[in-house]
Parts: C-alpha cells; sequence; structure tokens
C-alpha cells in the first residue's frame, strides 16, 4: 500500500509518496542534509519515499524542513490507519560513534512530543539544528504519535541528529509491525 499527498502553499510545493517496502526511495526537497536524514529514515523504518519539494530555501530551510514533517505525518497517519493487529509501541537505542540517542514511539492516536536535547552546534553545513527538532514536532502532530526523543550522548552535533532520524525511524518500524491481530488497547480504541 502506498499513499499520496500534495501540499501547496506560499512558501512550499510538497509531493509526497509513502508505502511500506525495502526498494529504494528518491528525495529531494532542495536542503542536501534534510535529503540525507530522509533517505536514512526511508531506509531503518522499512518505508519506500519518494518526495519532491520547491521551498523558499534562499529566506532560509525552516518552511521547506517543518512543512515536509507535516506532510510525512499525514502520510504516516493514513498508511497505519485503524490500527488494529499492529504493535503500537517501539523503542530504539542508536548508537553513531561518540553520540547515543533514545527514541520511543507510541501509536496512539494522541499527539505528544518530548524532545530532550541539546545539539553541540547551532549549523550543519547550511542546516539550522535546531529544525530537527520543528521537523519531528510536525511528524508526531500530525501522525498523532506520542514520541519522547532523548540525546544520552552526544559530541557532533551531525551525529547527534542522524542518530535521532535512525533511532526514530527504528522505534516507528517496532511500532508498525504486526502484533497479535487486535487491536493494542484495552479500552477497545485508538
Amino acid at each position: 500500500m502506498k499513499v499520496s499527498r500534495e501540499r501547496e502553499t506560499k512558501e512550499t510545493s510538497i509531493k509526497l509518496t509513502v508505502g511500506k517496502g525495502t526498494g529504494e526511495s528518491s528525495i529531494d526537497t532542495g536542503v542536501g542534509f534534510l535529503d540525507h536524514m530522509l533517505t536514512l529514515f526511508a531506509f531503518h523504518s522499512g518505508l519506500e519515499i519518494d518526495c519532491r519539494v520547491e521551498g523558499d530555501t534562499h529566506i532560509d530551510d525552516h518552511h521547506t524542513t517543518e512543512d515536509t514533517g507535516i506532510v510525512l505525518g499525514q502520510l504516516l497517519k493514513e498508511l497505519i490507519g485503524d490500527k488494529a493487529g499492529i504493535r503500537r509501541y517501539g523503542v530504539s537505542y542508536v548508537p553513531m560513534d561518540e553520540t547515543l540517542t533514545r527514541t520511543v514511539v507510541d501509536i496512539s492516536g494522541r499527539p505528544f512530543f518530548v524532545y530532550d536535547a541539546v545539539i553541540s552546534r547551532e549549523k550543519v553545513g547550511t542546516f539550522d539544528t535546531e529544525l530537527a527538532e520543528e521537523f519531528f514536532r510536525a511528524v508526531v502532530i500530525n501522525a498523532g504519535l506520542t514520541v519522547h526523543m532523548d540525546l544520552i550522548r552526544g559530541g557532533n552535533a551531525h551525529h547527534e541528529i542522524e542518530s535521532f532520524f535512525k533511532s526514530f525511524a527504528r522505534a516507528l518500524r517496532e511500532a508498525m509491525e504486526t502484533g497479535d491481530g487486535r487491536l493494542p488497547s484495552t479500552k477497545g480504541v485508538l
């Protein structure tokens, strides 16, 4: 199953398709570091992503990064569907040399986001490192997830953000896996 969405604003034009699978992804946001992170996310989440974004990057990368997160979150919510049969919870620790991150995901239908990280530099290349938090918040809110992300140890800003993208991807993949076939809630609804 693949899901697609287009989003047009005065700041960005986004065409995004997401499906389960391990095929090649094709990502061009106009923001090199974000392309790199989304490629890693696709690989580690077991998702195939086709993403084309035209944004006002002559100003900065904020709108492109946040709006891509909004659309990705909307598509994840659609891809997950009614949540019947999924595991619901996922946890991933990812080391990258000196860096260690932890991400915990609950496909709860209740958006809540905790990001406990002080990234060691303000920029990775031309990318403002504070945009990583903006991206994840946009995904979490629009997908209806509860997510806790913690930088346990850091040192290199590139490693810190890359480790977050990988740990989020792996935790999400685990949470989306097939469980015991029941809706994973004693309430009977998520």
